[in-house]
């Protein structure tokens, strides 16, 4: 409880870069599609999740288990010792000897199943030339991002997750969930399409936009200060 004002304050501070970091995000995607000869498979993976989802199969126990898979593996990554790990058809739970914002918030924005993939294509083509099968992979890739960012959207807005309050309040995570989504998104797809993605640039005007925005509002504060004190 007493960090979860820290926490708060530190979203606050960091709703700019948010912001900014949507506006380039929103710019990379849209570059993308704009190459629709590049980009066709994966945009098509990302359709058919979007219209088996919502038309035939929601996919919850595979998620489920990628949730809370993906607890377990944050937690080891932290040093914590894993108790218990139970998943259903709907929900499911990890036990641990200790937590943190990282491990409760991971499998909102940590796409296990995409980087799962992006590993298997990785080290099979160490082995074997999968340069005729990069379509193939794009389409999968494309199908497990939509995958990822349906169902966190759908776990976060469809009930009241405990997970956002223990892990420092919803605004906290909210802004945490969003920010971490955006830079998992614009990796993923620099990752997919190099020539088209520029990472770098993008950063750049984050950065120079969030500090924009704070030198405004710090500007501000102080003309106020001082035309309070005369």
């Amino acid at each position: 409880m007493l960090w979860r004002p820290v926490k708060f304050l530190f979203a606050l501070v960091l709703l700019p870069t948010a912001f900014f970091t949507l506006v380039e995000t929103g710019k990379i995607f849209c570059s993308v599609l704009g190459h629709i000869g590049a980009a066709v498979s994966f945009i098509l993976g990302i359709l058919i999740y979007c219209g088996i989802h919502y038309g035939y199969y929601n996919f919850s126990r595979p998620y489920v288990f990628g949730h809370e898979m993906t607890h377990a593996l944050a937690a080891l990554v932290c040093g914590y010792r894993i108790k218990d790990v139970s998943v259903g058809q709907d929900s499911g739970y990890v036990k641990m000897d200790n937590c943190n914002a990282f491990v409760v918030l991971a499998p909102y924005f940590v796409p296990l199943y995409v980087i799962a993939a992006a590993l298997i294509y990785a080290i099979t083509d160490l082995f074997v030339d999968l340069t005729p099968y990069r379509q193939v992979f794009l389409f999968v890739i494309g199908f497990l991002t939509a995958f990822h960012f349906v169902q966190t959207f759908k776990t976060l807005f469809e009930a009241d997750q405990p997970d956002l309050k223990i892990a420092g309040g919803k605004v906290f995570s909210g802004v945490m969930i969003t920010l971490a989504n955006l830079v998992v998104l614009a990796v993923v797809l620099k990752a997919m399409f190099p020539e088209v993605v520029l990472l770098t640039e993008a950063g750049k005007n984050i950065l120079a936009g969030t500090v924009n925005v704070w030198r405004i509002i710090v500007n501000y504060i102080i003309e106020k200060a001082v035309n309070s004190g005369k």
